[in-house]
């Protein structure tokens, strides 16, 4: 390699320039001051011990020695700060050349391993500019010179010199892996490196950012880097590992479902596996595990009593039922709320769930029986010393009327819609709109309340690589979050994961009908409720404070936050800043 003298290589004869002599009338002095008589006495110095020099670099270099690999023995110590100047300066040239022999060993090693690391073009024109000034003399005008006859700093000099004989850091690998078309650039991991160091190179980085350049890859069409890329992901991936590892092994398998790759087995996911009751009953255990969720639900619990709070009947319609999970702290706010006011009256209560029967989940059992759900919920009623009704409508969204409905003069109506529309077709799928027309149909009932809760994530409109972005910072968030309120070997935390990895393969690599996980930020819904002639309700005191109340409860609640929005119209759930879910209130 070059040594960074010009016009030599290490290795041969070394021929050292001298230095001009002086033209002004200075009685034949050098510059710096060195007498003819130093002049020669260097040169003959600086013979000698390059002399020495090459022969020990040609009998010892870094493959000779025991030591381990990259090490680099230190400096003999050389007082700098006194001395005559030739002695001074013949101490640096020999330490120049030291260090100009271990570069050169070590950039013969790291060329034999494949490396690419080697000091900076900053270090190196400093080394050169180092020697210039102590060599070639060539600046005019130099003043008064340092007290150890030179005008280079004992400062300057160690500088340059630690960072050049310092062994450098191997390089890391770039995120992307993208073949290119130059001989000077590194080919994709999955060709230069081993498995280990990339693997390790990821981890050290971000597996995030790689994530991202392969969703782009997916959506230029460029798939030999995708597939490079996910060659790479796939070794850092682990579904039991920290939140990260974890997030990239949901990632990648959707990445590999939109490839439609065959390693992906069972990655391209029917929509039957989100309607099953093993997912259904996963996102029960997701509802009770996450507070994200779970203070979502009982926001919608809470507005719906506050609105109803006076009402001796009160009839729900529930779009959602699921397991009926909901219900259970409905049911006991309900009953409390009876317990403090006995002269009330026992307060009569109706639950219609609604089911859609042109929707996959209904044509797919719905995760369990309607029926058997509603006599759980009947059973908790009873023991809470209520009177409840649970009925069951098969209901498209254009038939839905009061009629239908079985909706009865004097009762308070109100409408859950917790998790629900975000199912519900929109116009991206069907031009008849199904999600607008039902939202047109409940306010034409006249609701007392509409509870809204819905996860803060674009998966319906957004293209391609936008969603996965989305799906990324979302989920990634999610997954965190469960490591303050479940143990990560827990039995339920699995399963609730393997639901959340069906809801993210489901929203990234599907499109179309067969996209059904299709989430709309707080702001769209905001606006389709406004189109639709709804107004926000504030949820007030009634509302916040107990659900603030409720997250204090929570033992490990450090990371969780609670946002007011729109003017106490909503509230937002999130974790560490990034809001999750967001419930909401209308009329």
């Amino acid at each position: 390699m070059a040594s960074g003298f010009p016009g030599r290589e290490l290795g041969y004869q070394v021929r050292l320039p001298i230095p001009a002599r002086s033209e002004a009338g200075n009685g034949g002095l050098l510059k710096r001051s060195l007498t003819e008589m130093d002049r020669l006495q260097l040169q003959q110095q600086m013979q000698f011990q390059h002399a020495l020099f090459l022969r020990s670099v040609k009998q010892r270099t870094l493959f000779d020695s025991p030591a381990p690999p990259h090490f680099s023995p230190p400096l003999p110590p050389a007082d700098l700060s006194s001395g005559s100047s030739s002695s001074l300066i013949s101490a640096k040239l020999t330490a120049l050349g030291l260090a100009r022999s271990r570069e050169q060993s070590f950039a013969q090693q790291v060329t034999a391993s494949g490396a690419e690391s080697r000091p900076s073009a900053a270090v190196r024109d400093r080394l050169q500019e180092l020697e210039r000034r102590l060599l070639l003399d060539e600046e005019e005008g130099v003043g008064d010179v340092s007290t150890s006859g030179s005008a280079v700093t004992t400062a300057e000099w160690s500088e340059a010199m630690h960072q050049l004989i310092t062994p450098p850091t191997p390089a890391k690998k770039p995120l992307s892996t993208s073949p290119t078309n130059s001989s000077s650039t590194t080919v994709s991991s999955s060709a230069s490196c081993s498995p280990s160091s990339s693997s390790a190179a990821v981890a050290a980085s971000s597996s995030r950012q790689m994530l991202l350049e392969t969703a782009a890859a997916i959506a230029d069409g460029n798939l030999e880097t995708a597939t490079a890329n996910l060659a790479v992901l796939n070794r850092v991936a682990n579904p039991r590992g920290d939140a990260e590892q974890r997030l990239t092994a949901v990632m990648v398998d959707a990445l590999i479902s939109r490839l439609k790759l065959p390693q992906a087995g069972s990655c391209s996911l029917p929509i039957a596996a989100l309607c099953s009751a093993d997912h259904f009953a996963a996102t029960q255990m997701l509802y009770e595990l996450s507070p994200c969720f779970k203070l979502g639900l009982i926001t919608a619990n809470l507005a719906i009593l506050e609105a109803t709070k006076e009402q001796p009947m009160i009839h729900i319609l529930d779009f959602d039922v699921g397991q009926g999970g909901q219900y259970a702290v409905l049911l006991h706010a309900l009953a409390e709320r009876h317990r403090l006011r006995p002269t009330a009256g026992t307060p009569s209560l109706r639950i219609t769930a609604v089911s859609d029967p042109t929707s996959p989940f209904t044509n797919n059992n719905s995760g369990g029986n309607l029926r058997a759900v509603g006599n759980r919920i009947e059973k908790l009623a009873e023991r809470a010393g209520l009177a409840v009704r649970f009925n069951v409508v098969h209901l498209r969204a254009a038939e839905l009327d009061a009629s239908a409905l079985g909706c009865e003069p004097g009762e308070a109506l109100a409408v859950n819609l917790a998790f629900a529309l975000s199912r519900v077709p929109d116009e991206s799928v069907s031009p008849t709109n199904p999600r607008d027309e039902l939202l047109r149909r409940v306010r034409a009932l006249r609701p007392r309340v509409v509870a809204l809760v819905e996860q803060e994530i674009n998966t319906s409109t957004a293209a391609f690589a936008a969603r996965f972005g989305e799906a990324c910072a979302h989920y990634g968030a999610l997954l965190d979050s469960l490591d303050a309120t479940v143990a990560r070997d827990s039995v339920q935390r699995a399963r609730v994961e393997a639901g959340l990895a069906r809801r993210a393969l489901n929203s990234v690599a599907n499109e179309g009908a067969d996209r059904v996980e299709r989430c709309e930020v707080f702001g769209k819904w905001r606006a389709r409720m406004g189109m639709a002639g709804f107004d926000p309700v504030p949820l007030g005191p009634a509302v916040i404070e107990p659900v603030k109340a409720r997250l204090a409860s929570i033992r490990s609640n450090q990371g969780f936050t609670i946002r007011e929005e729109a003017g106490g119209h909503s509230l937002g759930f999130g974790w560490k800043g990034r809001v999750l879910t967001v419930a909401s209130s209308w009329r």
